[in-house]
């Protein structure tokens, strides 16, 4: 796990273009603090830099930039492939191993390339990565990103040159950076509480997708385009984007040719989670998980310690209030499993302390709260392992999240209604106040299982089913906070800031007809990628810790694309194929419980200890000043959540990571100012 960036300008001098590679390098100094390179073509105008966090090969021969064996390629790579020592198998059986310097997957990766090329080499790779490759002798320089995005990867253009780093912080420090601000961008943020790829925050800068190569051709740098290249396009701007690898296809191939025999499919899925988790624990450095006692963590941390022989250390947190508080969950299942467990606390204090460092870590506005327990969480694992294999992805790819199992039911009971009585319903459900329907879930938590914080979820409901009328529009609503986020944001219309679902894979005519299967490929293509992923990386390389997700193994999701729905959501449940492998390791009385997520209680914490904060960065006279939001909006909202009238939380903590996430780029530009002035 590292970070890299890097330049392309011709007509820079090689110590203009080497100062500001290694500037770029310093601004991922925390993604990895083992190693440090850069590595510089005057004549052809191009500079990478890379900074390791050494985690195969801890020797020198791991070293990068690394130069390929004939001298025609040199890469920056940041990340895993798990099965490299397989492809050095197949490279030696095919005669095409170079006379190998390490055993770093960085040196396979070369080989692979120069043996078969890049789309064939990655075809072959299971992994997850971003990396820049330079070819000397095509004079071109190539951009890929994994399949589902685990690892970052910026490009763009800043002060006349084209730069790319794994976060926005090193392009930030090229000279000349002056990219405004994208309204457009911050629209979209303020609806779903991030960035959507291909976007930034910035103009001019866009990430590239997953599954994507970007090529930018022989000798000359492309001009800055008005919109992000398409992967449909051949060309574009001097820029070539290209689909390497498409989870439509996989989740249409896997439609076609589904297992039919579900005894059958539970064993096939066994089998391909369990390799991948094995192949994921391999690590010259101390290795151990994150365990929320939750069906997909638990399983991840099963099948950990049913392939080592030593105790797995695993990691959790609690927060003192306790329907947030999953740890106890957490610390039975570990105490069932035998492992080495490690349980930390979230006070209000801990977030305060916290917070001021979130615009930092995240490097453009994010607003998903559970950052603040994750990088937490991240911490306290980083003074025991250097790795951490997680349970993200199994809501997205099996079917787990709640919304899978009500949101279809809900629509289809109510679509057959006139939209003026739809909206009526809806306009009741958030005309009962919160605190009464907390009650009712009480009185039926008597009867049959509770849901918690029952009248923040009503009210959500209910809002965002009043302005659906399809249910593709109520999937979107429930992903969104701020629903006309164009109205927020100075220069907008209302109808502006609505996702660019249309940027990624095209729904497969195989589950177009398939309610909860859209839902799934929607959320694996936008949230997963944007959101959880985006929020782990961050978190964990802030403190320097890599994580891998076993569930985004690519023969775990072919053969997850080809299980039966009935499989993954079934009579109120979701996650059936997992539960049932769990069965095998966990009593079902540790695991059954209503879902809780990794949420943490921000909104009291906002009326509470983190008041005075919120009111200094959301001050109309300073929104006014700032002129990106709309301080009436954002005062009325702010008024609402902590006089007690409404629930805001999301909303607010969205304005207030952009408002912190400006503040920590002024503090930045008065740093850089005193380094001038004082010469350091």
């Amino acid at each position: 796990m590292c970070g890299l960036s890097g330049l392309f300008q011709i007509g820079q001098t090689e110590r203009d273009l080497a100062i500001s590679v290694r500037r770029m390098s310093d601004a991922l100094r925390h993604r990895g603090p083992d190693d440090a390179g850069i590595w510089v073509d005057q004549d052809a105008g191009i500079a990478l830099s890379h900074r390791r966090l050494a985690i195969l090969d801890l020797s020198a021969e791991g070293h990068q930039p690394m130069v390929s064996e004939s001298g025609r390629f040199v890469l920056c790579y940041n990340g895993e492939i798990y099965n490299h020592l397989d492809l050095r198998d197949h490279l030696t059986r095919a005669g095409h191993a170079p006379a190998w310097r390490g055993h770093s997957d960085t040196e396979t990766l070369l080989a692979a390339i120069e043996a078969w090329g890049v789309e064939d080499a990655l075809q072959r790779a299971s992994g997850m990565f971003a990396f820049a490759l330079w070819d000397r002798c095509d004079q071109a320089l190539v951009l890929a990103r994994d399949r589902f995005g685990e690892k970052p990867l910026y490009y763009g253009w800043c002060g006349g040159h084209f730069a790319f780093g794994s976060e926005l912080a090193p392009l930030r420090s090229v000279p000349g950076f002056d990219n405004p601000v994208s309204r457009a961008a911050l629209a979209q943020y303020l609806r779903v509480m991030y960035v959507p790829a291909p976007f930034s925050i910035y103009e001019g800068i866009f990430k590239l997708e997953p599954g994507c190569l970007l090529r930018v051709g022989a000798g000359s740098v492309p001009c800055a385009p008005t919109a992000p290249p398409r992967a449909r396009d051949a060309a574009q701007d001097g820029l070539s984007l290209h689909r390497w690898w498409s989870f439509s296809d996989e989740v249409a191939a896997g439609a076609r040719d589904p297992v039919a025999d579900p005894e059958a499919a539970q064993a096939m899925l066994y089998s391909r989670l369990r390799a991948a988790v094995d192949r994921q624990s391999l690590a010259d450095v101390p290795l151990g998980a994150f365990l929320s006692g939750g069906v997909d963590s638990s399983l991840i941390v099963a099948l950990m310690q049913d392939c080592s022989t030593r105790a797995v250390r695993t990691f959790t947190i609690g927060f003192e209030d306790a329907s947030y508080d999953e740890s106890p969950h957490a610390a039975a299942v570990a105490a069932h499993l035998g492992t080495v467990h490690t349980a930390m606390t979230v006070t209000a204090e801990d977030a305060r302390l916290v917070i001021p460092n979130l615009a930092r870590i995240y490097d453009e506005p994010f607003a998903d709260s559970s950052q603040v327990p994750t990088y937490l969480l991240c911490g306290a694992a980083r003074r025991d392992v250097t790795v951490a294999l997680s349970g993200d992805a199994g809501d997205e790819i099996f079917g787990g999240y709640n919304r899978y199992l009500w949101a279809p039911r809900i629509w289809n009971n109510v679509k057959w209604l006139p939209g003026p009585l739809r909206q009526a319903i809806a306009k009741g459900v958030t005309a009962v106040p919160p605190s009464a329907w907390d009650r009712f879930g009480k009185l039926m938590g008597q009867r049959e299982r509770s849901v918690a914080r029952l009248g923040e979820k009503m009210h959500k409901l209910g809002s965002r089913l009043e302005r659906a009328q399809t249910l593709d529009a109520f999937h979107l609503n429930l992903a969104s906070q701020w629903l006309s986020p164009g109205s927020l944001v100075n220069g907008l219309g209302a109808e502006e800031g609505g996702m660019p679902l249309a940027m990624h894979d095209p729904i497969p005519d195989e589950i177009a007809n398939d309610d909860v299967a859209r839902m799934m490929f929607r959320d694996t293509l936008t949230y997963l990628p944007d959101d959880i992923l985006c929020k782990v990386d961050r978190a964990a390389m802030a403190v320097s810790l890599e994580t891998r997700v076993p569930f985004l193994d690519v023969e775990v999701v072919r053969t997850a694309c080809r299980l039966p729905m009935s499989m993954k959501t079934c009579g109120g449940t979701g996650k059936i194929a997992l539960r049932r492998l769990l069965d095998d390791y966990v009593p079902k009385e540790l695991i059954e419980r209503p879902k809780s997520g990794f949420a943490m209680p921000i909104g009291q914490w906002l009326r509470g200890p983190l008041r005075d904060w919120a009111e200094d960065l959301l001050a109309p006279e300073r929104l006014e000043r700032e002129g990106y939001l709309d301080p009436e909006a954002v005062c009325a909202a702010w008024e609402e959540h902590k006089l007690g009238r409404e629930d805001r939380t999301a909303q607010v903590w969205s304005v207030l990571m952009f408002q912190s996430w400006l503040d920590g780029l002024a503090q930045d530009e008065v740093s850089v100012g005193t380094d001038k002035v004082t010469g350091l």
